[in-house]
């Protein structure tokens, strides 16, 4: 394969560089080869101009924030790969302003400690803020959507802000989830009073049953698939789904994984957890070729048996074909 051609990027100043960088650094599940060239900066005007320039150059790049649920090539990635590391978390009465590069854990533990409501269930859930914009990250019934006002974003030529109806959020999608080239830069929030010790006590328990399930040292993203809509389901699906297992109209994949059997498999060094069929995570030594024969074996295997096809929360960089990167990871 040719080498791709250098960006003409050094005269820009703020921005950090960094050739040859293992993405398997980068990533929680710990597995991916290297990039040519990683280029991160704090800076808002240093990155859009990379980017922009990147772009105009035709030249292969990809933006990544925490690499919580990116699935990197063994190849590595072929090009340039951008961090947008800006996160500062800005209060006024009832608003929040927050970078895109902020951890999400921080943005939450934030609204906690100064009694606002609106995000306490998301504790816990780790990646960037930007990110959870991308993907209208959510849990227990709640999602980021719920308290967004106004997104700042470059859409590869200029930044632009939309108000929350214009990011059309949907369960685990968004507007900029389906442009590739708009990336989060900044996103305002408003939240209402809390009861502090309620909020404490809620965003405490919750964290106590994620790192429970999915341990901070465990390389893994968290759950692999989407859950899926009762209501989208075929019939003969639909039927055999119990109804304790539906919660606001929804049927955890962990459900399917286990009627096919999914628990406590392996894949070379890719493990699936015994006590939940939506872990997969890397044993150690793993690698993505691995990894995606245990996803698509999953797939093919839910799909023989109900008719379903799963889709995944995680995105894929350094993949031709059938499997294509997206822009912006959790």
């Amino acid at each position: 394969m040719a080498t791709p051609a250098k960006p003409a990027l050094p005269d820009i100043q703020g921005l950090t560089f960094r050739a040859g960088a293992p993405l398997s650094e980068y990533t929680r599940f710990g597995i991916g080869g290297p990039a040519d060239l990683l280029i991160e900066t704090d800076e808002e005007a240093a990155f859009t101009e990379a980017l922009r320039r990147l772009q105009e150059q035709g030249l292969p790049h990809v933006v990544i924030g925490c690499g919580t649920n990116l699935v990197v090539s063994d190849a590595g990635f072929r090009g340039t790969v951008l961090r947008y590391t800006a996160d500062t978390i800005r209060r006024g009465g009832h608003f929040i302003e927050c970078d895109a590069g902020a951890e999400l854990m921080t943005l939450v533990r934030t609204t906690v400690d100064e009694d606002l409501e609106g995000i306490q269930t998301l504790m816990g859930i780790p990646g960037s803020v930007g990110a959870a914009i991308y993907g209208n990250a959510g849990a227990y019934g709640h999602s980021i959507s719920e308290v967004t006002r106004e997104v700042r974003f470059f859409d590869g030529r200029t930044i632009r802000e939309v108000g929350r109806e214009g990011c059309e959020f949907r369960y685990r999608e968004s507007i900029f989830k389906r442009n590739r080239n708009w990336i989060v830069l900044r996103v305002r929030m408003e939240f209402s009073e809390g009861d502090g010790p309620g909020l404490r006590k809620t965003a405490d328990e919750i964290l106590a049953i994620r790192n429970e399930k999915f341990p901070p040292t465990l390389k893994c993203a968290g759950s692999i698939f989407k859950n899926l809509h009762l209501a989208d389901l075929p019939a003969a699906a639909r039927s055999e789904v119990p109804d304790k297992v539906i919660r606001e109209g929804k049927i955890p994949s962990a459900w399917f994984l286990e009627q096919v059997g999914a628990k406590d498999s392996w894949e070379g060094r890719i493990h699936i957890a015994p006590y939940h069929a939506n872990l997969i995570y890397n044993a150690g030594g793993g690698t993505a070729e691995e990894l995606c024969r245990m996803i698509g074996r999953l797939k093919k295997a839910v799909y023989e048996r109900f008719g379903i096809l799963l889709e995944e929360e995680v995105q894929y960089v350094g993949f031709e074909g059938a499997i294509t990167a997206r822009e912006q990871d959790k």
